[in-house]
């Protein structure tokens, strides 16, 4: 009997060694050619970028996997014990594999079942990083094998911090942070634990436990989770029931999280990232953007000019509504389908239910849910004829037809724009206007973009205006013209002869360019041509000093790049962008320094060391440990002086007689010191304003993408000065005023603004001018251009001089 025993452990024994070396064999086996679990030590996952306003708050995000990456010191312990008690309640005790896991999911398998869990935290890992999703028992194998290594290599705090970054929990986001801000709007440490109960129910089947599809599968989830919590010690029982009590509460990221008003600012932005350091920067790479956007001064920028747009396209009537739709038994169905214009929420869609002569009853377009759906509250509103009135005078087949009853207007079926009245449920009738503009604001000290304004809706139309759109400046460049002059011997009481002119253009005709309103008021001074934006006298101007000079001090400000030298062009007949004419007067409003218009301060990577910064100013002693009686530190300031600022001070004088006497007295509401030219070009078809203040320099354009008239009233003067004292007013609000620096060395003498002459102060055609040294007004009644206009070419002219001339004489008014 001993013998057979014997015999039977012997046999068993050699069965197990053979047993043992197969599987020897078969793990070595599955060793071969096994990913670096290296690799995970320099691991960057791609990480999502996110743009910040000035005052640090969230204009976008950009990533192709919506993720930020924490450290694992960052991440709350409440949040680490959530996911190892769903997870791998044994992660610190374990050695990467759990023995009992793989023989339960093994033995499934042998039966011919799916393949099970069981896995560990190590071997998700292992899954996530350098396996593939492959349900199959080589890949569990080489999964077990990789843990074993992993756990050898690495702490278990740097398992936990590379899973909880890498995880996919549902809605778009990786990683516990990113899914902390998507599913209840906070950062990681301001969860509470039926928060983190509900991330950690996700891992293992995100959709299945999505919080607005399978609601009730969700909850169960979580709250077998939160009981895990307790049964591990990692929470009391109470307060486990106190969290199992509450809702899921989930608060999906909306767009109010982001800066408002912002998209053509953010989209700029987003290309100049991407020319910078690439797509896979902007998308992969962690970058922190700070912005130089104000905030607040965006809200107003943007609704300083919606309103203006509006206010202009009322008045050239109603075009019908956005849409007509069929009316079941749930009109809000059709209604939702609509996109409207995401980024003008005072605008809602709504459909016409019933008319009357007086009132108009109407649906509101349903509010959408955080999965898209759009809820089941249906609301209704009445838009009174008072508030419509404008759209009594509609366009019928391109014709101007007057009706006079609210039910000639709209029709049952039609979907139009509405906006709120108040509390109650009265709308005003809305129409996204044709007509378009831009508007930029910038410190003309640093070139920081302060607002940016593209067009009336991003939705409504990506081009922006503000950047992309090269259109005449008109008039509003006339002071490049005339501070050109001032910088090479001209005075503001020079004095310019203002008539008539013809210049034969080389074909055999004349250009003839003329004033607005057609008069002309003989010999003035060039402070009058400007305050009066007289195009005669800016004409013989430019030719007596040559326009090869004008268009040197216009590629100097950054206004060309190549500026063809035709005296069209010293009318405003090129074509430019308004934020290169804001940065052509942020160096007259600065002192003649050159500028470089940033919408970006500073670029970090996803490590928060800085690879950009936009003020490159010296300042050897502000880095200093202490101080010992030493002078304070200096920003130096190294830009090229382009003007001098001599100059740039009468220049601007000479811009705060346009806003006192001028073509834009309406600027003088703002109450404090201001410069600024209007600009109108031929037929009227766009209107320009550029102004200053001592800090802030806005430029303002209004026009339609294709020319065409904007009718009466719509020049400079009177369409777009409106639109920057209404930004005005709000950004300059609270801020003390300032009076523009005199250089030290200039004289103040009365001349007379006529003859441009010594005259007696007290005169009431008297006009204080400042001098440059070795300068003053003159002696001797002198005016230029007395000759006559002369040839410009004894050839025919270029194609962008013809061209120049045919399409106008750039500035009017």
């Amino acid at each position: 009997m001993i013998k057979l025993l014997g015999y039977f452990f012997g046999i068993g024994s050699v069965l197990a060694l053979i047993g043992a070396g197969g599987v020897g064999v078969y793990v070595a086996k599955m060793s071969e050619d096994l990913p670096d679990y290296q690799v995970l030590e320099k691991y960057e996952p791609p990480v999502m970028t996110r743009i910040h306003a000035s005052d640090g708050g969230l204009m976008a995000e950009y990533a192709k996997q919506r993720r930020l990456y924490l450290p694992i010191q960052a991440i709350p312990e409440r949040l680490k014990n959530a996911f190892l008690s769903a997870e791998d309640k044994n992660f610190y005790e374990h050695h990467g594999v759990d023995p009992e896991g793989i023989v339960r999911a093994a033995v499934v398998s042998i039966k011919g079942g799916p393949m099970q869990g069981g896995s560990t935290i190590t071997q998700q890992v292992a899954k996530n990083f350098l396996l593939t999703n492959e349900r199959s028992m080589e890949r569990k194998v080489k999964e077990a094998i990789l843990s074993l290594r992993i756990e050898q290599a690495y702490s278990k705090d740097r398992i936990l911090e590379l899973y909880l970054n890498e995880i996919y929990l549902g809605l778009g986001a990786y990683g516990v942070a990113a899914a902390s801000l998507s599913y209840f709007d906070k950062s990681v440490n301001e969860l509470e634990i039926q928060e983190v109960a509900y991330l950690a129910a996700l891992p293992k089947a995100p959709e299945n436990y999505n919080p607005f599809r399978n609601p009730n599968e969700a909850l169960a989830r979580r709250n077998w989770v939160i009981q895990r919590m307790a049964e591990n010690g990692f929470i009391t029982q109470d307060e486990a029931n106190k969290a199992i009590a509450k809702p899921l509460g989930i608060k999906t990221r909306s767009n109010n999280a982001y800066v408002p008003s912002a998209e053509y600012f953010t989209e700029e932005v987003r290309r100049d990232i991407i020319s910078r350091y690439g797509v896979n920067a902007l998308y992969e790479g962690g970058l922190s953007v700070r912005t130089t956007i104000d905030p607040h001064m965006q809200v107003e920028a943007r609704k300083a000019l919606q309103h203006a747009l509006v206010q202009y396209d009322q008045t050239k009537g109603f075009r019908g509504p956005v849409k007509t739709i069929e009316l079941g038994n749930d009109w809000g169905t059709p209604l939702g389908e609509i996109e409207g214009l995401s980024d003008v929420p005072e605008w809602k869609l709504a459909v016409v239910l019933t008319t009357d002569a007086n009132s108009v009853s109407i649906g509101l377009q349903p509010d959408k849910l955080p999965s898209g759906r759009r809820g089941p509250e249906r609301e209704i509103g009445t838009i009174a004829l008072s508030d419509m009135r404008w759209a009594l005078s509609m366009v019928e087949g391109g014709r101007r037809v007057s009706v006079k009853t609210a039910d000639r207007v709209l029709q049952r079926g039609d979907v139009v724009y509405v906006e709120k009245k108040g509390d109650g449920g009265e709308y005003r009738l809305r129409q996204p206007p044709r007509v378009q503009g831009a508007l930029v604001a910038m410190d003309p000290h640093t070139g920081r973009v302060l607002a940016m304004v593209g067009g009336f809706s991003y939705a409504q139309s990506e081009f922006n205006r503000a950047t992309q759109a090269y259109r005449q400046p008109g008039s509003s460049f006339k002071p490049i013209v005339y501070a050109a002059a001032l910088d090479n011997g001209y005075t503001p009481a020079s004095v310019i002869l203002d008539a008539p002119i013809s210049i034969p253009n080389g074909t055999g005709g004349f250009w003839e360019p003329k004033n607005y309103g057609g008069e002309f008021a003989g010999p003035s001074t060039l402070r009058t041509g400007i305050e009066k934006s007289r195009n005669l006298m800016t004409v013989r101007l430019a030719q007596d000093m040559g326009m090869k000079l004008v268009a040197e001090y216009a590629e100097r400000f950054g206004i060309y790049d190549k500026m063809m030298p035709y005296l069209p062009m010293a009318l405003g007949s090129g074509e430019t962008t308004v934020m290169r004419m804001v940065s052509a007067y942020s160096v007259m409003a600065n002192g003649g320094r050159s500028i470089e218009p940033s919408l970006i301060d500073r670029v970090q990577d996803r490590y928060g060391r800085t690879v950009y910064k936009h003020d490159n100013r010296k300042c050897d002693q502000c880095n200093d440990a202490a101080w010992s009686d030493q002078p304070e530190p200096e920003l130096i300031d190294d830009r090229q002086q382009v003007l001098d600022p001599m100059t740039a001070y009468q220049i601007t004088s000479m811009m705060e007689g346009v806003v006192q006497r001028g073509t834009a007295t309406v600027v003088k509401e703002l109450g404090v010191p201001a410069a600024g030219k209007t600009g109108t070009t031929n037929d009227e078809k766009d209107a320009w304003f550029v102004g200053f203040t001592p800090n802030l320099v806005t430029g303002v354009y209004l026009g339609y993408d294709n020319p065409q008239p904007l009718g009466h009233g719509g020049t400079g003067g009177g369409f777009a000065a409106p639109v920057f004292v209404d930004f005005m007013k709000d950004a300059i609000a609270g801020k003390p005023v300032a009076d523009f620096r005199i250089p030290e060395g200039m004289t103040q003498v009365a001349v007379d603004r006529r003859t441009g002459m010594a005259a007696d102060p007290n005169s009431k055609d008297a006009i204080i001018e400042a001098f440059k040294p070795g300068t003053g007004p003159s002696n001797v009644y002198q005016v230029i251009g007395e000759g006559g206009g002369g040839p410009v070419a004894s050839q025919p002219l270029p194609a962008e001089a013809q061209q120049a001339i045919v399409s106008g004489a750039g500035g009017l008014f």
